[in-house]
């Protein structure tokens, strides 16, 4: 019924009690598994192999750690492209939120993995904080495949940027935050056939559960939210979700 479309199931709080979060997530029909590293990407494959229908693997280098980033790294998700085992490539980007140092680093490594992502043919998760100008400027000229802008929190002028890339945009937990004058007014003006939902557990939690850890179960709470916004029915914007998470593959 409910759609994950970035979770973050191979972390090691959630992974250590994969058999609870399996049953909790019973409601949901598709998940995304987003891999930061290799070992992650080893813990998705399994996920996969037990339930192939419901699940989607993405693996990419986030920004965050292009230092730590060398050609062997590239390499191995190349390797993994090569033999099919993604659907799509992220979550890739920029964040200039802890350390703008390495700015010219993390452009370099978001263009080599978007013309990863065109030659497969795969989306890309696209992650954008306090770089949206040039993370915008970046998949205008490189970017040739279905783009996700996970957990999406910018303006509704930048959103409208965004879609004109016929994108789509996710929405997590913090759209159900007392604060999020923002995010609600950016799911108000988004076009239903363009909204994906997700929760970015274990992160992200969203309202009436905030404190605890989040997990897929809880995309409930996000999609209903968008309900509310948008005025619709739960069945209506569930069955454009699946619809809008499955036209990426």
């Amino acid at each position: 019924m409910y759609v994950d479309s970035h979770c973050h199931l191979t972390f090691d709080e959630l992974f250590q009690r994969k058999e609870d979060v399996l049953r909790n997530m019973e409601k949901v029909s598709y998940a995304m598994i987003m891999c930061t590293n290799e070992e992650e990407f080893q813990r998705a494959l399994i996920y996969k192999k037990e339930d192939p229908k419901r699940f989607k693997i993405a693996w990419g280098w986030h920004p965050q750690d292009v230092n730590a980033i060398t050609e062997d790294h590239l390499i191995k998700l190349q390797k993994a492209l090569d033999q099919h085992q993604l659907d799509c490539l992220g979550e890739i980007g920029l964040d200039y939120y802890w350390d703008s140092s390495f700015k010219e680093r993390q452009k370099e490594l978001l263009i080599r993995q978007l013309h990863m992502a065109n030659q497969a043919g795969l989306p890309v998760s696209i992650h954008m904080r306090n770089a949206t100008l040039d993370t915008l400027s970046i998949l205008k000229q490189h970017a040739k495949t279905p783009i996700i802008f996970h957990c999406f929190s910018g303006s509704k002028e930048t959103m409208k940027e965004c879609l004109k890339m016929d994108s789509m945009i996710s929405f997590a937990g913090p759209i159900t935050f007392k604060n999020a004058r923002k995010n609600v007014l950016c799911v108000k003006e988004c076009p239903i056939d363009r909204i994906l939902s997700e929760t970015d557990s274990p992160f992200l939690t969203p309202v009436p559960f905030r404190g605890q850890k989040n997990e897929p179960m809880y995309v409930e709470y996000v999609t209903k939210k968008i309900c509310e916004i948008k005025q619709l029915a739960l069945e209506t914007v569930c069955s454009q979700i699946q619809r809008n998470f499955l036209s990426l593959f």
